[in-house]
């Protein structure tokens, strides 16, 4: 058993990443207090070619040493909006038609092993704060809730981990992650 040398990973460039067709799913960031795990969602997002992320409220938006040094470039390649409102970002995914699916434990959340995406439809997925999770009122906008089911005693995961973890399972469930042909 060997690593693959770079050349052997077959890479997309940037340009060649912007131009490929991208899994149905936006990444929505509310109030996410820690670049680091802005800059890691942002590398999340490439290497599972997610349209896009929306940065809100407090999230920190590129340029940043912070995210920098965690996104490894994928600043340059991920498309990605500001919104100073969550709000104001869920209404224009609803208005296109996304589901917006919050990532969060809530006494209606569906585990995230059991939830089968609609085949087709596009996928928002909306991560709260590390403390606070998110916000009531944004939670009233969402079509559902799924949670990643968890067995120790904190409940909690850190989020830059739970962007993986969902957007792995999404996207292998629902075929998209398979379907993608390789671009080069």
């Amino acid at each position: 058993m060997r690593k693959l040398t770079m050349p052997e990973l077959n890479r997309l460039s940037v340009e060649e990443f912007r131009t490929v067709e991208k899994n149905r799913v936006t990444i929505v960031l509310d109030n996410i207090r820690s670049q680091n795990n802005v800059g890691s969602v942002f590398r999340t997002a490439d290497a599972f070619l997610a349209e896009e992320i929306l940065l809100c409220g407090i999230t920190a938006t590129p340029p940043h040493r912070e995210i920098h040094k965690t996104a490894l470039g994928a600043t340059e390649s991920v498309k990605w909006r500001y919104f100073e409102h969550t709000a104001d970002a869920l209404a224009e995914l609803r208005t296109n038609e996304y589901l917006v699916i919050a990532v969060e434990q809530t006494n209606q959340s569906i585990p995230l092993n059991e939830f089968h995406p609609p085949e087709g439809r596009k996928l928002a997925l909306l991560f709260g704060n590390e403390v606070n999770g998110i916000d009531d009122r944004l939670l009233e906008m969402a079509d559902l809730s799924v949670e990643i089911p968890q067995f120790g005693t904190k409940h909690s995961i850190n989020i830059s981990v739970s962007v993986g973890i969902v957007l792995w399972d999404l996207l292998v469930r629902s075929g998209e992650i398979f379907s993608k042909r390789n671009p080069l």
